[in-house]
């Protein structure tokens, strides 16, 4: 069927009308504020920062950490991780919704399709008019146009959403890459522990079986058999200890990496452990640009900002292009004849009335929300500098305490070797003896778990500085 001129100009007038409101729409401004990164104050360098130059975060976690058994159970943990998994997929969820929120800019095309295929009884006198009972093909359309930018914002706020849900992905990954080394050094320590407690062990049942030969003998008195025999029970105390600790921490572990609580092979021990002979930490102003959790708090910020404009826009009169056109009949037959058209297109206008006052209290409560999430913005950030510091110092003064404890167990050594000396010459009692390896068994455990605490806090200031980002 050929269109009539009169159709074509009723059509050419549509499109006139839409590009003069598509200018419209374009030339208009979004209400509400804008959104800027708020003013922090930094200061030049880190309160504890001892080494300038590049910060550590900019290495990736595989050239921090360089045990090949560690770096196997991290990616194990990145791929099969439940709650990396989840955020994920939370991520997808929130790029599908930027997509909707996107389709709100075009206008809304339905079909309408109607065919009383069971019959119908009597005549129709209108021709050309939809009715339940006529065959008619009908689409309908609905457009918004933004005048006020509420769909801009909406926009704006979804993508800000998205963002802030990415940068929950990249926390979520720094954190289990963190863990994991964590609880890989916690292993490492319990096994040096380990050996450390049944060593002593052993060292104690031999010194349990001299004193009873002894207190045979009339040498010593029955307290002296009672210390001895409680110093190798404390160390029978210790093993069980660590043994539970071990395995506890092995399934804390195979819950990280995703699957059922298994053994944890180890790579290199606790004194093998590589780490970087200097941290620096970088300046304080790209921490605002590199930690996931304060960009998280940004992109928020970001969203709150925008549902203002969206909360003030919807105070004011919305602008919709609408109509619908198609064919209708009461005769399936005559559906595409001449006089079958209907059509009508068309402005409408919709403004609240009675409910202005509380679409005022919504635009309030948002303006709220938003100085709500600029303050947890600025806290976020508090503690990011805090956690910094916080590992600064750790590492500063932990490999202090270990080196102080390094001699400190050197010394003690030297101590039991002449105690025992004394005590085979007969100058002193075995008393002497019992107190330097007590002394000695204590020391050790301290060296071990300060060794397990400078690679912790090299870990900690990686992940407080936002390891992983690369500028590339």
């Amino acid at each position: 069927m050929m269109a009539s001129p009169l159709w074509k100009r009723d059509c050419s007038s549509w499109v006139s009308a839409l590009l003069l409101f598509s200018t419209l729409l374009l030339a208009s401004c979004a209400m509400g504020p804008d959104y800027s990164r708020p003013h922090i104050d930094t200061s030049d360098s880190f309160r504890m920062a001892e080494t300038e130059g590049q910060s550590i975060a900019n290495l990736p976690w595989w050239e921090l950490l360089h045990d090949d058994e560690l770096q196997r159970l991290i990616r194990q943990a990145l791929a099969e991780n439940k709650d990396l998994k989840q955020a994920v997929a939370s991520v997808e969820e929130l790029q599908a919704r930027l997509g909707i929120a996107g389709m709100d800019f075009f206008p809304k095309l339905d079909a309408n399709i109607n065919a009383p295929a069971f019959g119908t009884i009597g005549g129709f006198l209108i021709r050309g008019f939809p009715t339940p009972y006529s065959y008619f093909g009908q689409g309908t359309l609905n457009w918004e146009l933004d005048i006020w930018g509420r769909i801009r914002r909406s926009n704006e706020a979804a993508r800000a959403d998205l963002m802030a849900r990415e940068e929950n992905r990249r926390a979520i990954v720094l954190t289990l890459v963190s863990s994991v080394a964590q609880s890989y050094f916690d292993l490492l320590q319990f096994d040096m522990q380990l050996d450390i407690a049944r060593h002593a062990l052993s060292s104690w049942e031999e010194s349990v079986a001299i004193a009873r030969a002894q207190l045979r003998g009339g040498l010593i008195s029955r307290l002296d058999l009672d210390q001895f025999d409680a110093e190798r029970a404390n160390a029978a105390t210790r093993v069980a200890e660590l043994e539970r600790q071990m395995v506890q921490k092995e399934n804390e572990l195979s819950v990280l990496l995703g699957k059922n609580p298994v053994p944890i092979v180890r790579g290199n021990s606790l004194t093998e452990q590589l780490m970087p002979p200097a941290v620096p930490a970088g300046l304080p102003s790209e921490l605002l640009q590199r930690r996931p959790d304060i960009l998280q708090a940004e992109q928020t910020l970001a969203a709150a900002t925008a549902r203002i404009g969206m909360a003030k826009a919807a105070r004011f009169p919305r602008l919709t292009i609408t109509g619908f056109l198609g064919v209708a009949s009461p005769a399936l037959s005559k559906l595409l004849l001449s006089g079958s058209e209907f059509g009508v297109g068309g402005l409408g206008l919709a403004g609240p009335l009675l409910n202005a006052q509380s679409l005022g209290f919504d635009q309030r409560a948002a303006e709220a929300q938003a100085r709500q999430v600029l303050a947890q913005y600025e806290q976020t950030v508090l503690v990011a500098f805090k956690e910094v510091e916080d590992a600064l110092v750790a590492v500063r003064t932990v490999d202090e305490q270990r080196k102080a404890q390094q001699d400190q167990v050197a010394a003690l050594r030297s101590a039991l070797h002449v105690a025992d000396l004394r005590y085979k010459g007969g100058i002193t009692s075995y008393v002497d003896v019992l107190l330097a390896k007590r002394t000695l068994f204590d020391a050790e455990f301290a060296l071990t778990a300060t060794r397990r605490l400078h690679l912790v806090s090299v870990v900690q200031l990686y992940k407080a500085l936002g390891g992983g980002w690369s500028p590339a």
